[in-house]
């Protein structure tokens, strides 16, 4: 009896060390604005520019090929299909750029044309009356993608087993790779050019026991839960870091200028100057 009250107090300090609950209050809760990395922030502290780039994006393609490995379905995608709406939210929070719609210009040209074929009838709402205005035209194209995505890059983990009870820890690494590119409309020249990586954490833990306590009374057990962070969110990250360094390349090269006038954290941009190196 001392035996299993014994192995069941290790259990329960293993328990209270490590692990938790498969579904917690914070779980349950309403849904919020996507959580945002430093990366975000620091594209909201930038210094501001001396005027705003008119910029388009077209498309950023997963360009990688992997899909999640089984038992996951053969044709779900390892990195998220949406990395357009990611980039276009990044520039937009950088306050360096206005971005026009292209990812969707077959369905605004369509809802335009609607428009002038709804001016052409004697009752025309008031508030498609007026003659539209031509499309506005960009000064830059953001091209690139996502790259790479790299499974196992980094794996392992450490465990004990003493009489029957375990308690392990495991852990992997992937990393996602993201290349973003400014051209230049009128000559077509790549005028900056970045890519940046995210890593992706995943770690699992697990305690049990497998223990004769009595003659014949075999006492096993097991728990354990493993977290992984969210692949779109790293992916979010390493686009939100991809702009932050075409901003700074483009002010050390002078191809835009910053407002002067000392707003924004001058200590960021300087962070993102130091990291970057000239070929």
């Amino acid at each position: 009896m001392k035996c299993l009250l014994g192995t069941l107090l290790i259990l329960a300090a293993l328990q209270g060390c490590g692990l938790r609950e498969p579904m917690s209050a914070d779980d349950t809760e309403t849904p919020t604005l996507t959580p945002r990395a430093s990366t975000y922030y620091d594209l909201l502290n930038m210094p501001r520019p001396k005027g705003r780039l008119m910029a388009v994006v077209y498309g950023f393609r997963d360009q990688t090929g992997q899909y999640k490995p089984n038992p996951a379905s053969s044709f779900s995608t390892s990195v998220t299909q949406g990395a357009a709406s990611m980039l276009m939210d990044a520039l937009q929070a950088s306050g360096w750029f206005m971005v026009l719609e292209r990812e969707g210009l077959q369905n605004l040209l369509t809802e335009r044309k609607i428009i002038r074929a709804s001016q052409k009838k004697p009752d025309t709402p008031l508030n498609i009356q007026a003659e539209l205005p031509p499309l506005q035209a960009a000064n830059l194209m953001l091209e690139g993608g996502i790259i790479a995505y790299d499974t196992n890059v980094r794996s392992g983990g450490e465990g004990a087993r003493y009489l029957g009870i375990d308690i392990s820890r495991e852990y992997r690494v992937d990393q996602v790779t993201v290349n973003l590119r400014a051209v230049d409309v009128r000559s077509g020249q790549v005028l900056a050019n970045v890519m940046t990586s995210k890593t992706i954490y995943s770690v699992g833990r697990s305690a049990g026991v497998f223990k004769f306590i009595e003659f014949k009374k075999l006492l096993e057990a097991e728990v354990g839960y493993t977290t992984n962070e969210p692949a779109q969110l790293c992916v979010l990250s390493a686009i939100e870091a991809a702009v932050g360094h075409l901003l700074a390349q483009g002010i050390e090269r002078r191809l835009w200028q910053v407002a002067g006038d000392g707003s924004g954290d001058k200590a960021v941009l300087e962070r993102y100057l130091g990291q970057y190196q000239r070929p």
